[in-house]
């Protein structure tokens, strides 16, 4: 395998708000499951720092889960509340800046237990209060910014999505009203990290059971579903797509995260099965593996600024020094995705 072009591109520094990347490479979020009780040990740490060590611009943490009943339902994913965890996470922050990366988790609710109709306005403020608690912890220990996450079926993309959202009061309707939800909580964690302190929203148009799934048909829908979360605070879009090369719609070949771009103004974060020659959601439902591919294209379109930084998820969950190895054109000794590396913190 062979790179045509030169990857440069790929490691331009870039400056968004007080958040100062080394370079346009993020490491995507992954569920790892290797926190007992919910609590990050030095195997975390060090599983983070290999990557801040080897050239990822960014860590986006696994999801870690507010503190909220239904936040959870999966063994051994981390918490972000209680002393504990928090404690955890402090370790990994200061693992990584120590190897002079940068580092954001990912706050995460996975979903209602029923459907978001079944929570009342009461409840819907606790967990919207607990998502600023997170916001707020994240910030205490010295994180860099935060992501909240807002696709792929769970809390936030729940409400959103008109097929999951069957409210009839001020949550649920039309396109504005199912972006209420996001808003509060966007605007709740602006209000305690204060307006430097970088929000990157992830979005989703799959499902994680319907991959053809769209909360936004047109440009013009899209830009409707967009423009309260800008107004609300958020300052990066990370546009999760399972392969990043499609178009988004028809007549252009702009991907998600060129449209939400476009949109709005804001930089964006493109990802799907970057650098693999199989997309990456059937690496871990259908345990398959897949082998290293050229990124030519992808470059192109990032020097041609159609999103400012790429996600890269299975690559980097299999060969911490996947960044470093393609800086240096140290193709061949790329390590090819299998299933085993789900099971161990490489």
């Amino acid at each position: 395998m062979n790179y045509s072009q030169s990857v440069e591109p790929l490691f331009q520094p870039i400056e968004l708000g007080n958040l100062k990347l080394s370079n346009r490479i993020v490491m995507a979020p992954m569920t790892r499951q290797f926190s007992p009780d919910g609590i990050p040990g030095a195997d975390v740490a060090s599983y983070y720092r290999r990557r801040a060590e080897n050239s990822v611009g960014l860590i986006v943490t696994e999801g870690t889960v507010i503190n909220h009943p239904d936040a959870s339902n999966l063994v051994n994913v981390p918490h972000f509340y209680g002393e504990a965890a928090l404690h955890g996470w402090a370790n990994v922050v200061s693992e990584v800046h120590e190897a002079g990366g940068r580092i954001i988790p990912q706050i995460w609710h996975m979903g209602a237990k029923g459907h978001v109709g079944d929570y009342s306005e009461a409840e819907i403020t606790e967990i919207v209060q607990a998502f600023a608690q997170a916001a707020s912890e994240a910030k205490r220990l010295g994180f860099d910014g935060i992501e909240l996450h807002g696709a792929h079926s769970f809390l936030i993309d729940q409400f959103f999505y008109e097929k999951t959202n069957p409210r009839t009061d001020r949550y649920g309707g039309d396109t504005l009203a199912r972006t209420r939800f996001a808003v509060e909580v966007i605007e709740a964690c602006r209000e305690v990290v204060g307006p430097e302190f970088p929000i990157v929203l992830r979005l989703s148009q799959w499902k994680s059971d319907d991959y053809q799934a769209k909360l936004a048909e047109t440009p013009e829908l899209l830009e409707q579903f967009l423009t309260p979360l800008v107004n609300a605070g958020v300052d990066i879009f990370h546009c999760s797509t399972r392969r990043f090369w499609e178009p988004e719609f028809e007549g252009s070949d702009l991907n998600f995260a060129g449209w939400t771009k476009k949109l709005t103004g804001k930089p964006t974060i493109t990802v799907g099965s970057v650098g693999l020659d199989n997309e990456f959601m059937s690496l871990f439902t259908e345990g398959k593996g897949a082998n290293n591919v050229g990124i030519d294209g992808l470059v192109q379109r990032l020097e041609n600024e159609e999103f400012d930084m790429v996600a890269v998820g299975c690559s980097l969950l299999v060969d911490p020094a996947w960044a470093k190895k393609i800086r240096e054109g140290r193709i061949d000794e790329l390590i090819p995705f299998t299933s085993e590396a789900t099971k161990v913190l490489i």
